[in-house]
């Protein structure tokens, strides 16, 4: 087997060679990289007469305007959700130089989770099917956004991005799902590089859909402001990377995800996920220099610190807790907690995720270069 003469890695490797964020902290890998290093809550009030639902305050990315970023050209019915994306890719694939899209855009492949879509859209289109004059009259562009692989379809026609298309759906864990379909898409051949990552809009409409949710069920316990925003990873081989002039950020080392059937369960499957998970990575607990667990609060997420508790004794590594920072930002939480890996990590780290659905998953970065 040959090996990077410059890492000493296998360049078949799957490493992260670019980042890109559209977060509370503003667009770009830097913003977002700023504030979890500087510790900052960047969950605010109400700006104007913006509309929170139940909530006070929420994470809600400043200033963003799609018109002004993307242009008026192919904007006007596009829903938030879509323009996060479309703008996130767009920023990935400007850092990430020539040689990725541009010679062949059928190599390039692209993997989005979220949650359901937009909520405001199909809120706002079945309603207006039931108020509007008949025969039902509703805006037929608006529909394109009422469907979940919007935003990964939009995406990939606006970045000319021809490989594989898919859209991932699966709770707080998304992130990291889609991080592991992507890496399948490289292993078995189907392209030579992915963007992967997961997004989220805050919405009057989602907010009070997520607050009547939580308060109807004693496992989904109300856990504090909501946020939104899109996490993008550039996942390649080392050996593309290289050959392209990109640096490795870190290494796709280990993942596992396990399902449970009710909720005191939370915590044998949060500890099994990630005790495999670092079983494929060859990592063992007392290696691992970060965690970056979803920090849910509620019963859930004190049984996601109990197994880790366990699994770790008396090995204590930092925490990175970012939910606390930008809030619940759904199905993008576990990208948000993967970029924040990124930039605080320095070695191996383990970044769980476990969803009140009955869904928990685990994955281990190698930070730095592989």
């Amino acid at each position: 087997m040959s090996v990077s003469p410059v890492t000493g890695a296998d360049p078949d490797t799957l490493v992260v060679s670019g980042w890109s964020t559209a977060s509370p902290y503003g667009l770009g890998a830097e913003a977002f990289a700023a504030g979890v290093g500087g510790d900052r809550c960047a969950v605010r009030g109400a700006e104007d007469a913006a509309d929170l639902g139940p909530y006070e305050r929420a994470g809600r990315i400043p200033d963003f305007d799609v018109r002004a970023i993307l242009g008026r050209k192919g904007t006007r019915a596009m829903d938030r959700a879509t323009a996060l994306a479309v703008t996130t890719a767009g920023m990935l694939l400007e850092s990430a130089g020539s040689g990725l899209a541009g010679d062949d855009p059928e190599a390039v492949g692209m993997v989005l989770g979220t949650g359901h879509g937009s909520v405001q859209s199909i809120m706002d289109f079945t309603r207006d099917s039931l108020r509007g004059d008949k025969p039902f009259h509703v805006d037929p562009a608006l529909f394109p956004n009422t469907v979940m692989n919007r935003a990964a379809g939009q995406s990939a026609i606006w970045h000319t991005l021809r490989g594989p298309n898919t859209t991932v759906a699966g709770g707080a864990p998304t992130g990291l799902l889609a991080l592991n379909y992507a890496a399948r898409l490289l292993r078995q051949g189907h392209c030579e590089a992915v963007l992967c990552g997961a997004v989220e809009e805050f919405s009057t409409e989602r907010a009070w859909l997520e607050y009547r949710a939580r308060t109807g069920s004693p496992s989904r316990q109300p856990t504090g402001p909501l946020g939104e925003g899109c996490a993008l990873f550039l996942l390649e081989s080392l050996g593309r990377a290289a050959a392209h002039g990109r640096t490795p950020l870190a290494s796709l080392s280990g993942s596992r995800f396990i399902a449970f059937t009710a909720p005191e369960r939370a915590r044998d499957a949060v500890a099994r996920a990630a005790t495999e998970a670092l079983k494929e990575a060859d990592v063992r607990p007392e290696d691992v220099a970060l965690l970056v667990p979803s920090d849910s609060g509620g019963p859930l997420g004190a049984r996601e610190d109990a197994a880790l508790a366990d699994l770790f004794g008396e090995h204590r590594p930092p925490r990175l807790r970012l939910r606390r920072l930008v809030g619940d930002c759904g199905a993008a939480s576990a990208s948000f907690q993967l970029a924040a890996a990124l930039t605080a990590g320095d070695g191996p780290v383990l970044v769980t995720s476990v969803d009140p659905d009955g869904q928990t998953g685990a994955v281990v970065l190698r930070t730095g270069r592989p």
